[in-house]
């Protein structure tokens, strides 16, 4: 028996072209994404070198809003690799790409100067990208992989957390109060 398509022909339609006609990229995350990268970590090329600087060591030094811009775009990029079902392990390495430019980030000034050198973001959507174009995508349930990818955040958030309160405790004890 013939697969019902678009055009009632009996052929499969394209999976490249969605139902308007329109390619679609399968390679990797977001148009939305790759820019939140290139504007974050790679913006301005450092003159008489071949390195790129972005705004995220520059937002860096505002204490609150670098902080605070720096996980909403974790959050993008995470959800870039999740809904494109990147292995959950993919998302565990994200994950630690994230916490260790947090961690780097919580020391004044190293963390702005780490932040040039590690570009966290960038570095992350390659491996989003690489991973889709390589094919390694999981086909699974939806609800099964769903719980899996938010375990993994889930588990990377409270690793964070815990270091937080660590950095918290240990200041206020450096301090006198504890």
């Amino acid at each position: 028996m013939p697969v019902p398509s678009a055009d009632m022909s009996g052929n499969r339609p394209d999976p490249a072209i969605d139902v308007t006609g329109v390619p679609v990229d399968r390679t990797g995350g977001s148009p939305m994404t790759a820019g939140l990268a290139r504007v974050l970590d790679d913006l301005v090329r450092v003159p008489g070198t071949r390195y790129r600087v972005g705004v995220d060591p520059v937002i860096g030094f505002v204490p609150v809003v670098g902080d605070a811009v720096g996980t909403v775009v974790a959050a993008v990029v995470m959800v870039e690799a999740v809904r494109n079902r990147v292995p959950v392990r993919i998302v565990f390495r994200i994950g630690w790409n994230y916490l260790v430019d947090a961690v780097l980030g919580t020391v004044p000034f190293v963390g702005d100067v780490a932040d040039v050198a590690h570009k966290a973001t960038s570095k992350n959507l390659r491996l989003v990208n690489r991973t889709i174009a390589e094919g390694r995508t999981i086909d699974t349930t939806a609800r099964g992989y769903l719980l899996r990818a938010v375990g993994a955040v889930g588990l990377m958030l409270l690793i964070l957390i815990g270091l937080a309160g660590l950095a918290v405790w240990g200041l206020l004890t450096l301090i006198g109060i504890f």
